[in-house]
């Protein structure tokens, strides 16, 4: 057990607790039984709460630690998160500018309300809600597994329920001041979380380097490591089989980022257009902070890290090798601090996530479907205690699956949630696209993306199925035509399946049209609504009913 950095953990881990609690009454209204207050921390989140909120949930755990472990594994390919970070931003400036001006004028918490309002049809709206509450849900339990990887590095590393104990702990008082101060909580405790992960990062960046003989040793270690792997896609470099990989993930994983529940709950969280604007443009400098980040990878080959073994499966556990690293080449004081920026960097966006979830079933799926009168208080209590069965589903999947398969799953979530982009973002421009032909074409696109990850295996953990999301193209067959047939070069599936999903809307949308007498919907929004501002004359009340 490492004392010291348990007992720095321990502390600053307690000081975020504190904080959780105290959100309740952070800028609170009178009351926080209205997902306006409770799911949206009362829409008047200001530039640098909504800074540090989109950045702490975007830039989670998970990312802390599997950015670099996977440049440790893998070289180059890692590097995928730096163009996907940055082209991110600009990609989607202006449409959540635009969701976030018809969500605040027509009251809307959740992507499938501005559905359910732009195509009147709760049948496409339910699809998108599923949609995002499945797509989450490993995202979720993917912060447990950045969170136990800190947990394992200080000595929590049994079998069984008892090594899982900590993790469970940690979770009680997330659900209890999460339930309690709703979004507040996440976004106050962001502030910490970001500053302690600067530092740490700018730290690690000078001292690890000056320690281990310059970047020239780093590299020239990386370089030597990946010139005796047996895989050729490992290297400093790209290879001419995954360069397409490479740049499909990273565009995809762009377009993704933006209609995940818990990106478009921190976008509706804002106070107006103008914080949206100051946070597209500025946000990239998180960017920055992962290239850096990114680059420990390289440090801890240099260093000769090896990954701790999980007691609980047997095999070592690769996201252990940030925390190896900071163990084995910093005091233990300053290791603590680091263990407790990953930490709190797992609850941040674990919470966001879970109040995301939340909001989906309690506005589409309970308030729509099982009980139509609800009150605003009826919805937040609903969505509070959704809110817990969520933290604790994504526990027990950690427990009881074993993890390496939720890391899997990280990838299909991506996949699933790119199926969206039809219904979500190009509706806040076009009501084109008919609304049976956008159904159509999310049945297809989810279908097609989930056999070919089937067909995906993953030698390293010997999974025959689902085990990544990198498709060679000689196994694109489409009704037994094989455009690529004896291509060995990769592509995202979320990209193929995407493009099937909007040939298949465009098309069923001409053949529609052409039928005529299909209605489209009633569109419950009007022009207006998509440019409104905060100090617009009669702009819709804050939790109004």
């Amino acid at each position: 057990m490492q004392w010291t950095e348990l007992i720095v953990f321990t502390l600053l881990f307690g000081f975020v607790t504190v904080l959780g609690f105290v959100a309740a009454r952070w800028r609170a209204a009178a009351t926080l039984d209205h997902l306006d207050e409770w799911g949206l921390g009362g829409r008047r989140f200001g530039s640098w709460i909504t800074w540090f909120l989109i950045g702490g949930d975007l830039y989670t755990a998970y990312t802390f630690v599997a950015v670099p472990a996977l440049l440790f594994g893998a070289g180059a390919m890692g590097f995928f998160a730096m163009p996907y970070t940055i082209i991110a931003y600009p990609l989607v400036f202006l449409p959540v500018l635009r969701l976030w001006s018809v969500s605040r004028a027509r009251g809307y918490v959740t992507p499938a309300d501005f559905v359910r309002g732009r195509y009147g049809s709760s049948l496409l709206a339910l699809l998108v809600a599923i949609t995002g509450i499945v797509a989450t849900m490993p995202y979720i339990a993917l912060q447990l597994v950045g969170l136990e990887a800190v947990l394992r590095s200080m000595g929590f590393n049994g079998a069984g329920f008892l090594g899982h104990l900590p993790l469970l702990i940690a979770f009680v008082i997330l659900a209890l001041y999460t339930y309690q101060s709703g979004l507040r909580a996440p976004a106050l405790i962001a502030f910490v979380k970001d500053i302690l992960i600067y530092v740490v990062i700018l730290v690690a960046v000078i001292y690890l380097p000056a320690k281990l003989g310059g970047w020239d040793s780093i590299f020239s270690a990386a370089e030597q490591k990946f010139s005796e792997s047996e895989s050729p896609a490992d290297g400093l470099l790209l290879s001419g089989n995954n360069q397409l990989q490479y740049a499909t993930l990273a565009l995809g994983s762009a377009m993704a980022l933006f209609l995940y529940p818990h990106s478009v709950t921190g976008v509706l969280a804002s106070r107006g257009r103008d914080v949206l604007k100051r946070n597209m443009s500025a946000l990239p400098a998180y960017s920055l902070l992962l290239g850096l980040l990114a680059l420990l990878g390289f440090a801890a080959i240099a260093a000769g890290v090896t990954p701790i073994t999980n007691n609980a499966t047997g095999r070592p556990d690769s996201n252990t090798i940030i925390p190896e690293l900071f163990n084995s080449q910093f005091p233990s004081w300053f290791a603590g601090i680091a263990f407790a920026a990953i930490g709190i960097g797992a609850l941040v966006p674990a919470a966001i996530m879970s109040i995301a979830a939340a909001n989906l079933w309690t506005r589409n799926i309970y308030k729509e479907y099982i009980r139509r009168n609800a009150t605003a208080k009826d919805e937040a209590k609903q969505a509070k205690l959704a809110s817990l069965v969520v933290k604790f589903g994504a526990v027990l999947f950690i427990v009881l699956i074993d993890p390496q398969y939720a890391i899997d799953l990280q990838l299909i979530g991506g996949v699933i949630i790119l199926q969206t982009l039809p219904a979500v973002a190009i509706a806040l421009y076009t009501r084109w696209l008919h609304r049976w032909a956008l159904i159509a074409g999310w049945a297809v696109g989810m279908l097609w993306g989930m056999v070919l990850l089937y067909q995906i295996p993953n030698p390293a953990s010997g999974r025959a199925h689902f085990g990544g999301s990198a498709l060679a193209l000689d196994k694109l067959n489409v009704f037994g035509w094989q455009p690529f047939e004896g291509s060995t070069v990769q592509i995202y599936v979320g990209f193929v399946a995407l493009i099937a999903n909007l040939l298949v809307a465009v098309v069923v949308t001409f053949v529609i049209r052409r039928m005529k007498g299909v209605s489209n919907g009633e569109d419950a929004t009007t022009d207006e609504d998509y440019h409104v501002d905060e100090h617009d004359e009669n702009l819709r009340p804050i939790a109004a009913h």
